[in-house]
């Protein structure tokens, strides 16, 4: 028996490192996972290695961004299990550059991955999840506590120089966390967020000499961290590393147990002890 068992959860951006980790996680305790990465191959190996386990996945690749991706993921639980119970924001990648070095289109497509896409995600499961609450009210039965946990960073709690947009938009999701606890209380939904601090993902593990790059929709991002900074930073950690992509997926993990069905409108911050 899982703590997740027959719950019906969406992951964006699962594919790779943490949200991968999140997707596995979840499917380990029981729940069917919508997984959704920008590219198609690794939504692909994640659902692989979930059924390899003996779990139940499905993929829905595609950006986060497109007009239609919200109602496509949410009605892919709907069609293949049958409801919707846990809604993860995690997709998103970084564009960083000093504020005068930086051009609407960075400020754009960073707040249209981190927070606009949520926003779209969560206004396309409102009308699910009411309608489910619905039904199980006008059936007599127990309205389940179901949960949203929204992806932000310690640069949304305290700003972080070159990422003037992606603090912003970490920032935001804060406040739309907390709006959503209290408009969706009603419907037994926990709505809560995780803030990152130093995680050892791809785009951190990267040699920052400008040879490692992403492909995001045909840009070229640098990706990368200096190897000295790197380890100054891990000093400054009071458990004096940075944190693993599984670790990560644990703190997102706790908020959607049982044991957290009264805990909403938080931020956890996972950083190792380390705080702005």
């Amino acid at each position: 028996m899982g703590n997740l068992d027959n719950k019906v959860a969406v992951v964006s951006g699962s594919g790779r490192g943490i949200g991968r980790e999140i997707a596995l996680k979840f499917a380990a305790q029981g729940a069917k996972v919508v997984v959704n990465d920008l590219d198609a191959e690794p939504a692909k190996e994640t659902v692989a290695a979930i059924e390899a386990a003996g779990g139940q996945a499905v993929a829905v690749p595609g950006s986060v961004t497109d007009e239609d991706f919200a109602e496509r993921f949410v009605s892919a639980a709907v069609d293949t299990y049958g409801g919707l119970d846990i809604i993860v924001n995690n997709a998103g990648y970084t564009w960083d550059s000093v504020i005068q070095k930086m051009t609407d289109d960075q400020w754009d497509a960073i707040l249209d991955v981190h927070l606009k896409a949520p926003f779209r995600i969560l206004r396309a499961a409102q009308p699910v999840i009411a309608g489910l609450v619905k039904r199980a009210k006008d059936a007599g039965e127990p309205v389940p506590c179901r949960k949203v946990v929204n992806i932000s960073s310690m640069a949304g709690t305290g700003g972080n120089a070159g990422q003037a947009n992606y603090s912003a938009a970490k920032a935001g999701v804060l406040g739309l966390t907390r709006t959503l606890s209290k408009e969706w209380g009603r419907y037994n939904v926990t709505v809560n967020a995780v803030a990152f601090g130093l995680i050892r993902t791809r785009l951190t593990e990267a040699p920052a000499d400008g040879s490692s790059t992403i492909d995001v929709q045909g840009r070229e991002l640098k990706v990368g961290v200096n190897p000295d900074l790197l380890a100054t930073m891990e000093r400054s950690i009071p458990l004096g590393r940075a944190g693993t992509p599984t670790e990560a997926a644990g703190a997102v993990y706790l908020l959607c147990t049982p044991e957290s069905d009264y805990v909403s409108g938080q931020t956890l911050i996972c950083g190792g002890g380390f705080n702005v």
